[in-house]
């Protein structure tokens, strides 16, 4: 396939573009730097080259402000913005050419289910309360304008991704290998994660079943509580754990971002890759904290 990848510089997609091509697909870039991208675009202006979608089977959007800092009314903006605006802008460009792709991927997150406690989530779920949730809820809604095409659109809510390269773990690393980790408030929310092959692989998958569309959790069949993830990453790095953040401490730090970021949880759960038979590599949180560190 030809396959136009947004964000294919940040942590999933430096991670999906070679994964790609290693099955003979052909990668085109869109991003908002000529030097690292084929085309581009600028989804905050609502300006894309044209061109960029000729010839194109599928469309993975993965493209979004970061969300790992505090959240001023201007970075809300901008998360809100370059999620929203950016699935619109690719949506209805799809929905325009004269041979639309088959397929449109377009990335969204587990925040969407808001903080849900230890209740089971699966993709009948419906949205939780918060700025996240809202914010996943109108970046899957901008997407859908796709399916004017016929094109089958997916929504992929990633999980918190398992790899040193980026994203939170890579954050927390420094501070666990020196002793100084520790759980964030009670520990008790729930963490939903996905090991980086994983997702992937998922991404793959995806790309190659026809019947699944609409909302798919790609998350690890065996979510964890902070608790728990704290004591594995410990252990797998062979040191203590025995900190513990305060919530008040956190929301003092990060503010809103803290309340639904860190210590807001959902138990997630993959029906719908399960029951489509996709075979998780490393469905186990200490498996895939041993893979992605090498111990």
């Amino acid at each position: 396939m030809r396959v136009l990848v947004t964000g294919a510089t940040g942590l999933i997609g430096s991670h999906l573009v070679p994964a790609l091509q290693r099955e003979g697909h052909q990668v085109v870039r869109l991003g908002r730097r000529r030097d690292a991208s084929d085309f581009v675009w600028d989804p905050l202006r609502g300006q894309m080259d044209t061109g960029a979608l000729d010839g194109v089977d599928a469309v993975v959007h993965l493209a979004g402000e970061n969300i790992g800092q505090r959240w001023t009314e201007e970075r809300k903006q901008r998360m809100w913005r370059s999620r929203v605006e950016g699935a619109r802008l690719l949506a209805d460009a799809i929905a325009s050419v004269s041979s639309p792709p088959r397929t449109f991927i377009s990335a969204s997150a587990t925040g969407y289910y808001g903080d849900r406690g230890d209740e089971a989530l699966d993709e009948d779920a419906g949205p939780g309360r918060g700025f996240l949730a809202e914010l996943c809820q109108a970046w899957e809604e901008a997407a859908q304008g796709a399916a004017r095409a016929g094109t089958r659109v997916v929504n992929p809510r990633f999980g918190v991704v398992m790899s040193d390269k980026g994203g939170a773990l890579a954050r927390l690393l420094p501070l666990f290998r020196l002793g100084l980790g520790g759980a964030l408030g009670d520990g008790r929310q729930y963490m939903s994660w996905i090991d980086i092959e994983d997702l992937v692989s998922a991404v793959l998958f995806l790309l190659r079943r026809d019947d699944l569309s609409g909302p798919v959790n790609v998350t690890s069949p065996n979510p964890v509580t902070n608790e728990e993830f704290t004591r594995t990453l410990a252990r797998v790095l062979g040191r203590p754990a025995f900190l513990r953040v305060p919530a008040f401490a956190l929301k003092a730090m990060m503010g809103q971002m803290a309340e639904e970021a860190l210590l807001a949880g959902q138990r997630v759960l993959p029906r719908k890759l399960h029951q489509a038979g996709f075979a998780f590599q490393y469905p186990d949180l200490e498996g895939s904290l041993r893979h992605v560190l090498g111990r």
